[in-house]
Formats: C-alpha cells, structure tokens, sequence
C-alpha cells in the first residue's frame, strides 16, 4: 500500500508539472507527455523505486509513453525526493540548500558553486565532480573531492560508470545561434509582457510574482527561460539582464548563462558564458555577412 502511495505521489508530481508547463505556454505536446507519464505509473502494478534501483533510468524508458526525459526527471525524483524543474516552476528552487545537503559542502562552498559554476541539481554537481571542473573552485582538494563523489554516488543511487565522465565522450552543446536566440525570444517577451510571471520564494519577502518564465523549443530541444534569481544576479543589479537557459534533450538536462557583454569585443552584445571563442566567431560571421550585404557590387 505505501508503494502504491509513493507512485501516486510521483503520478501527482508529474501532472502538476504538466499543468504548470501548460500554464505558462509550453507545447502542448509536451504537456501531453507529462499527463501521459503520469498515468503510466499510476497504473504500475510495483513501485516506481523498484524499477528504478534496479534497472535503472533503460527500466522506466521501457514504460509505455516514458521517453528519456522523462525517465531521468522520475529516476530522480525517486532517489532523491526532488525534481528539481518542479521546485524551478513553482519558484520554489534553492540550489543552495539542496547543494549544501551534500556532507562536505557547507551553505559558503554551496554558494560559490551555485554562482560561479552555475550548478543547480545533484546530477550536475556529479557531473562536475567527474569533470573536473570541481576542482577549481577553491576549498575542493582530493580528499573533499573524493568524499563528494562518495556521497553523491550513494544518494543517487547508482555507480557511475567512467565513460564520457573522465574526458571521453563530450555531449556536443547548441549552437550559440540558437542559445542567443531563445534568450532574445525570451526578452523580447518579458519586456511585451507576454509570459507568465511567477513568485521565487528567495530573495523575494514580499511573495511578489516578478520572475516571467518561457518554454520554447528548438528541434528536439526543451528550453525553459528564466531571468537569474542568484545572490550575485541581485547583488551587481543584474536580475534583467542575466538570462538562465535550461534545456533538456536526449543527453539530458543542462543550463546556460546569457549576459550582456561590457568589454571589447562583446561591448554591448549578448554572450554565453563559458563560450566566448563560439559567441566570437558568431559574432564575426554575423558582420562578414551583414558587410556582403552591403557592398553586393564588391
């Protein structure tokens, strides 16, 4: 009976994230889904968590209407109680605390990775474990590294296999075209008043619903579009310019940050952070262009 309860508690997670998608304009397609997957494991005849310890993310895809997406999103909420674009669509998302949960990372460590790493959910601290990219930050050596690593691997559930982890397989990113453009159909957006705008619990005492939100989609791409909400973002004044961009495919769910550049050569011009040579080079064919364009006689 308690198994049967955790998966309508999943089932209900699931449809209040297709009636706040739905909400706030996604594709209808992918509201669909979400229903969809929800009345899959509603009708489980054995727990959600059963398959997932023991098949993993392949044994809910296998699940009629379940795709990778979705499987990830409940292999997660499964193992850690969270779904962390849940937290993101009610405004309810603190990275911080969830980051700070991890034994060896206090709520200072939590802070710094959340805000110069751009690091949000567990599974992307994993990968940044894995990746190196941990070990720049100051205060992660070996031993602490190593201790979060451990734990993460216990809380999720599951060995990581070292493939694709260590500097074999890089997942190719979106083309900064791309990203640029979500953001700029983001913004354009927000400031026409056309998006939904909801009520993030941090930094916001008077509950006042500031924060619009997108979901768009490229190709086979999800994204969802949030103006940040971080410590730093508030700090430098830069709520209405900072761009968060999450977006979900087959390799899973990652983030983007979209700023306004101030120094040459990006004076004035949107950029990815972490992806400055891709934003260049962008940037230089957009002007060969628009010069060819010019001089058609040259």
């Amino acid at each position: 009976m308690r198994n049967m309860a955790q998966n309508q508690d999943i089932a209900q997670k699931l449809r209040e994230v297709a009636q706040l998608i739905e909400d706030q304009g996604a594709n209808r397609f992918r509201v669909r889904a979400y229903r969809a997957a929800a009345e899959t494991i509603e009708r489980l005849t054995v727990p959600a968590a059963e398959i997932a310890q023991q098949q993993g993310t392949d044994g809910l895809q296998a699940l009629p209407g379940i795709g990778v997406s979705l499987a990830r999103s409940i292999h997660t909420l499964v193992v850690t109680g969270r779904l962390p674009m849940l937290d993101r669509l009610r405004g309810s998302m603190d990275p911080v605390s969830l980051l700070a949960s991890i034994p060896g990372i206090g709520p200072t460590l939590a802070t710094r990775l959340h805000d110069d790493l751009g690091i949000d959910t567990l599974e992307q601290l994993e990968m940044a474990a894995h990746d190196g990219r941990l070990t720049e930050i100051e205060g992660v050596g070996p031993k602490k590294l190593q201790g979060i690593i451990d734990s993460l691997t216990a809380r999720l559930g599951r060995v990581r296999q070292s493939a694709g982890r260590t500097g074999g397989h890089q997942t190719a990113e979106p083309p900064v075209e791309e990203l640029l453009d979500v953001d700029r159909e983001y913004r354009e957006a927000a400031q026409t008043g056309r998006l939904q705008r909801i009520a993030p619990h941090r930094f916001n005492p008077k509950k006042e619903a500031w924060l619009p939100i997108l979901h768009t989609q490229r190709g086979a791409r999800h994204y969802t579009a949030l103006f940040s909400n971080s410590a730093l973002a508030h700090q430098l004044k830069k709520t209405r310019d900072w761009v968060i961009l999450y977006y979900d495919d087959d390799h899973g769910e990652r983030q983007c940050t979209v700023i306004t550049g101030h120094q040459a050569p990006f004076s004035g011009k949107r950029i990815v952070r972490g992806r400055e040579e891709d934003c260049t080079s962008y940037y230089q064919s957009r002007e060969t262009t628009t010069a060819a364009v010019a001089s058609p006689g040259s």
